[in-house]
């Protein structure tokens, strides 16, 4: 009884208190908390056949932010990062020297996971989105992509000298691009990317990564998938080297000496 005495003597204390709260205050206790932001895209295509005449074309990304804050999407502080990455494999890059008058290949280091091609489309520029250390983390754009040399040992200065040589190669071949202001908002909430798919694209499953960032702050990212293969006669050899190749080398060999002996016949002296 005496605690059932203190609840109520507790309560009475603290009616008072509740009832002179400003509405301001019970409104505000009402009111739900903002969401975080989430963004999602969609192919115009998840499939790409190429033959060979391709000669490149443009992928279309469509995507929206949900639970944008009006306000901040007044004052432009979102940015969208849109990548299309090719599927890895190991590469081994080579430094040339001149011994006894031939150039020969004298030093390699071998790279796993490489992405054989990467398109990247930005809102703005890359400098004006977020810092460099943000890049470095999230491994996102030409210059910050992580490539992993396949001995982490080896000496940092050999590592980074051979690292920038591949991002050159692929940048001088196409295969790796950057395309500012190649993401375009067409609402406050929806927006459009446009990547490049070069005439050299590898084929395979390649995935489109998108980056939301609010006022430098890298927020949330999302991913889609994209296949690209080759169609017709093409798409036949393709498909016979990889999957049948002791076939294939067969019919190769048997090809190049019927060939030979159709040449030897053709232009042969009597």
């Amino acid at each position: 009884m005496r605690r059932a005495a203190l609840l109520v003597g507790m309560l009475l204390a603290f009616a008072p208190a509740l009832s002179a709260a400003p509405p301001q205050a019970l409104a505000q206790q009402d009111t739900p908390e903002q969401l975080p932001e989430n963004i999602q895209i969609g192919l115009s295509t998840n499939r790409v056949t190429i033959t060979s005449d391709f000669s490149g074309a443009d992928l279309t990304i469509f995507g929206a932010i949900d639970n944008a804050d009006p306000q901040i999407s007044r004052q432009g502080g979102y940015d969208v990062i849109v990548v299309l990455e090719g599927p890895a494999q190991p590469l081994v890059i080579w430094r040339r020297a001149r011994i006894l008058g031939v150039w020969v290949n004298a030093q390699s280091q071998s790279f796993v996971n490489v992405p054989l091609s990467y398109s990247v489309a930005t809102t703005r520029a890359p400098q004006d989105i977020t810092n460099p250390d943000s890049y470095k983390r999230l491994s996102l754009g030409p210059a910050y992509i992580y490539l992993q040399p396949e001995d982490r040992a080896g000496d940092p200065a050999t590592i980074a000298e051979f690292t920038a040589a591949l991002r050159e190669r692929k940048l001088a071949v196409g295969l790796y691009s950057e395309n500012i202001g190649g993401v375009q908002f067409l609402s406050q909430t929806l927006f459009r990317a446009t990547l490049n798919l070069p005439p050299n694209v590898p084929v395979g499953t390649h995935k489109a990564r998108a980056f939301l960032f609010r006022n430098g702050e890298f927020m949330k990212e999302t991913s889609s998938s994209l296949a690209i293969v080759k169609a017709g006669f093409e798409q036949t050899v393709y498909r016979t080297a990889h999957e049948q190749s002791f076939l294939y080398g067969l019919f190769a060999v048997a090809v190049a000496m019927l060939t030979g002996w159709m040449g030897r016949l053709i232009f042969r002296r009597d």
